[in-house]
């Protein structure tokens, strides 16, 4: 196979104000450098699209960087590897790696995980079995600490991390799981394939009104994709000792005011709540665990997930919109490949 001397990579080249368009973004041809020691060169055939990515588009302070205007972006990937100058990395294995938004990618050994495609659809490894369900998982384990008879609220129930959240947290043993979503077929799916107890469209009322009528004897468990009017309703709902895991807030990546909830977060010193953010990353010491259980889990058929798939490089930048306004059910990722 002849190494390609050219790939294609998307670049940030403005910074959003509110939604993103897609002027903020151009498909640029961009030299593939030869191999250093120790670097492998993949070619990509998975992309994973992420609500985080939204805030790496504003130049301001985070967890993870900011996307460098008029430079290549990145994100999780998996890929095939077409030329190695690693040990321990052939040619035609399959890894999991952050260079993605790009056909082709020049990797280090060391930012390479190994992933084997007949255990799992290569897809997987971006979201049940990738990040995604680690942080599902870190959350519920760790973090809120779950434990049998625990009544749990999720809010963005049916994204990619929510859906995995409200079926780990049945099969942790919690009494009652509770979803919001946005839409009437997201409800539904919520209630007939992921076994949520109870699942509400948080356009149909107040929050705390429904998640009201869903929880009359309280909440033990938030878990927060989506901030603001939901994370406020929560506060309120909250049993004494409640956890709230702070995982997203969705509602606020795209805002262009500053929000006004919570109102009511004198709230968890009133019923001594614990609310904590969460990084998959500060839990990568569960991630055997972690897969472990959930492929146990996904063998017998009891944790399921569902994905958005947009097609070609060419759809990266209207896969992220979409999934900003909703657009998505499950984990959203781009196909660049059929193999």
């Amino acid at each position: 196979m002849t190494t390609p001397a050219f790939t294609r990579a998307w670049h940030l080249v403005s910074r959003p104000a509110g939604e993103p368009k897609p002027s903020d973004f151009a498909l640029r041809e961009v030299r593939i450098p030869a191999l250093s020691d120790g670097q492998v060169l993949v070619r990509n055939l998975w992309l994973s699209v992420d609500p985080y990515m939204r805030r790496r588009m504003d130049d301001v302070p985070s967890y993870v960087p900011p996307f460098r205007l008029g430079e290549p972006m990145d994100g999780a990937a998996v890929g095939v590897v077409v030329e190695s100058a690693a040990e321990g990395i052939s040619v035609g294995d399959h890894i999991q790696h952050m260079l993605g938004w790009r056909e082709h990618a020049v990797v280090p050994a060391d930012q390479a995980g190994p992933v084997d495609p007949d255990a799992a659809p290569l897809s997987a490894y971006l979201g049940a079995l990738g990040t995604t369900g680690l942080t599902a998982y870190a959350g519920l384990v760790r973090v809120a600490d779950v434990k049998p008879g625990d009544v749990v609220f999720v809010s963005g129930a049916a994204g990619a991390v929510g859906s995995q959240v409200g079926q780990m947290a049945a099969l942790l043993g919690a009494s009652r799981v509770i979803g919001s979503a946005g839409t009437a077929d997201k409800v539904a799916l919520l209630r007939e394939e992921y076994g949520f107890d109870a699942a509400f469209d948080y356009h149909d009322g107040p929050v705390a009104d429904q998640l009201g009528e869903a929880a009359p004897d309280g909440v033990d468990v938030y878990f927060d994709n989506v901030g603001g009017e939901h994370l406020e309703a929560a506060l309120g709902a909250m049993r004494l000792h409640g956890r709230v895991v702070l995982c997203g807030m969705i509602s606020q990546y795209n805002s262009t005011e500053t929000p006004t909830a919570p109102r009511n977060l004198i709230l968890a010193i009133n019923k001594r709540l614990k609310l904590e953010g969460i990084l998959a990353r500060d839990h990568a010491d569960l991630r055997q665990q972690f897969l472990k259980q959930a492929s146990e889990w996904m063998r017998d058929g009891r944790l399921r997930y569902r994905e958005t798939v947009a097609h070609g490089i060419e759809s990266a930048p209207r896969a992220l919109m979409d999934l900003l306004r909703g657009g998505n059910t499950g984990k959203m990722v781009v196909r660049l490949s059929d193999e």
